[in-house]
């Protein structure tokens, strides 16, 4: 009989070999946030969000198991201006239609809670995570469980005599994803392309952060239009009915209320800061393919205009289509997509530790 021995794994090979398993379970992670935004997008194209008139952590995670039990959280629904004005004469049936997309996103983001803590546990343990690493996937998930509360806050801002929540709450929310979400995804980068970066590239890294920063405008605007139903409002593209500005854009007094209030002009300012959007970007591309670069970082910033077109195609047939729903879910993770991708580009282009 033959006997072939492996050879053992090198001292020196085990730590690249456990801080990828790390950066894919932060990659995955990162997945299940984008999951969770496509849900919320769902749950409010949907006015879900509403349906759900408890906060309870736990017990929440487990749905109405009887008859009483579904007439009592009905019962509790029937009684704010949602259902008086928006759904009054609606069946059980009818409410549990919409109980259940709230319900799942709920559920969605306690599941994103269990899949950080248990291999955060798991991978501490073991000795992969430790240190500045440690504090920083514990403050991310400290954010998470913020998120959770920011989405509560959110919510109850309809129970008054809203037909809907806060604009200003929801626009949070969003924007706290969007960190949490970035922090993964730069988390799990590093650990996946722990490779020394092209030095001598601040101007480009510079710009590439001036681009994030409108992307990241652009999106919080979106959660502004998304908030007072501005894309259901001036559906034809490029201009506005007969018009290239709206005449209605500044009807609410004081003027500047109009950028938080009035969905007209919210919804011109989305289409404004995409063109602001594409510029940044297209001329990030342009500097990216004349400098110095190692080819595979510059391939990176090629990646972006795809983003771009296909975030703009998506957007204006939403528009011009009247948000239908799985168009309007796709343009919001198209924003996120489009994120990634700027910041899968940046992250060849980061400063380098000592």
């Amino acid at each position: 009989m033959f006997y072939v021995q492996t050879a053992p794994i090198s001292a020196a090979a085990r730590p690249a070999t456990a801080e990828r398993a790390v950066g894919l379970w932060l990659l995955a992670l990162a997945g299940m946030v984008l999951v969770q935004v496509m849900l919320g997008a769902i749950t409010r194209l949907t006015d879900s969000g509403l349906s759900i008139m408890e906060w309870r952590p736990i017990m929440g995670a487990i749905p109405p198991l009887s008859d009483a039990e579904w007439q009592r959280v009905f019962a509790l629904y029937q009684q704010i201006a949602e259902y008086h004005q928006v759904n009054a004469g609606m069946t059980l049936d009818g409410f549990m239609s919409i109980f259940w997309w709230e319900y799942f996103h709920r559920l969605w983001g306690r599941l994103i809670g269990v899949a950080f803590a248990v291999p955060f546990l798991w991978f501490w343990l073991r000795g992969h995570v430790r240190g500045e690493r440690a504090l920083r996937l514990l403050g991310i998930f400290a954010l998470g469980g913020l998120q959770g509360l920011m989405g509560w806050i959110m919510v109850a801002s309809g129970f008054a005599d809203r037909t809907d929540v806060s604009q200003y709450r929801l626009v949070a929310h969003l924007l706290l994803a969007l960190v949490i979400y970035g922090a993964l995804l730069w988390s799990a980068l590093d650990l996946l392309y722990p490779n020394a970066v092209d030095k001598g590239q601040w101007m480009l890294r510079r710009h590439g952060w001036i681009m994030m920063a409108v992307i990241t405008l652009e999106i919080a605007i979106g959660g502004f239009v998304a908030g007072l139903d501005g894309g259901l409002v001036y559906n034809n593209f490029p201009m506005m009915g007969e018009h290239w500005i709206a005449p209605d854009l500044f009807f609410l007094s004081p003027w500047w209320i109009n950028v938080f209030e009035n969905p007209v002009t919210a919804q011109f300012l989305h289409r404004l800061a995409a063109g602001f959007v594409a510029i940044a970007l297209i001329w990030l591309v342009v500097r990216a393919r004349r400098s110095d670069l190692a080819p595979h970082l510059k391939r990176r910033f090629y990646y972006l205009p795809f983003g771009l077109l296909g975030q703009a195609a998506i957007g204006i047939a939403t528009l011009m289509l009247v948000v239908p729903l799985p168009l309007a879910v796709a343009h919001q993770a198209g924003a996120f997509i489009l994120f990634s991708l700027g910041l899968f580009a940046l992250h060849g282009v980061r400063r380098a530790r000592p």
